[in-house]
Formats: structure tokens, C-alpha cells, sequence
């Protein structure tokens, strides 16, 4: 028998939010998309890929250079630590 997330989508895998009364199972799509997700994975982009980004390429930007590559290597830094804090999130709230 398939499992199913709180909004009826059928899930391989399970993701527990909540506390109490109110814990919700939601599948993969509808984990990622999670509110409280979302909100501390943008956050944690913001300011790690803020940190990184410094670091890695402050001497050029605070020279006023911006060279092409850098068109993609600073969303790269950004998406590291997003996807890292994502990860991190769905692996601790997985049912098993």
C-alpha cells in the first residue's frame, strides 16, 4: 500500500512537521515548499553565501571589477548553503 502525504499526493518518502496533535506528513514536493523549510534555508543562504562570497571574491568586487564568471559563481555560493540547510532539514524530519 502507498503511502500518502497530508494533502493526498502518494510518497515514496514521508517528512514529520509539527509537534503534538498537529504533526503533518508531507512528501517530498510539499516538504520542500514547507514554510518554516523555506524561511530558514533562505536565511541561511543570505548569510553564509553573504559570508562566502566575501571572502572568495571581495578583493574584485571591492576593486569595482566584476568579471563574467562571476555571473555564476556568486548564485553558486548562494545555493551551497541552501541546499545544505534543505538537506539537512527533510534528513532529520524523514519518517522511516
Amino acid at each position: 500500500m502507498q503511502a500518502h502525504c497530508v494533502r493526498g499526493h502518494p510518497a515514496g518518502l514521508l517528512f514529520r512537521f509539527g509537534e503534538g496533535a498537529a504533526i503533518e506528513l508531507r512528501c517530498l514536493r510539499h516538504a520542500l515548499v514547507q514554510p518554516q523549510v523555506l524561511r530558514t534555508a533562505l536565511t541561511m543562504s543570505a548569510v553564509v553565501g553573504t559570508i562566502l562570497t566575501i571572502i572568495n571574491q571581495g578583493n574584485l568586487l571591492a576593486g569595482g571589477h566584476f568579471p563574467a564568471q562571476l555571473a555564476w559563481k556568486i548564485p553558486l555560493t548562494y545555493s551551497v548553503p541552501y541546499c545544505v540547510s534543505t538537506f539537512s532539514a527533510l534528513r532529520i524530519s524523514r519518517v522511516r
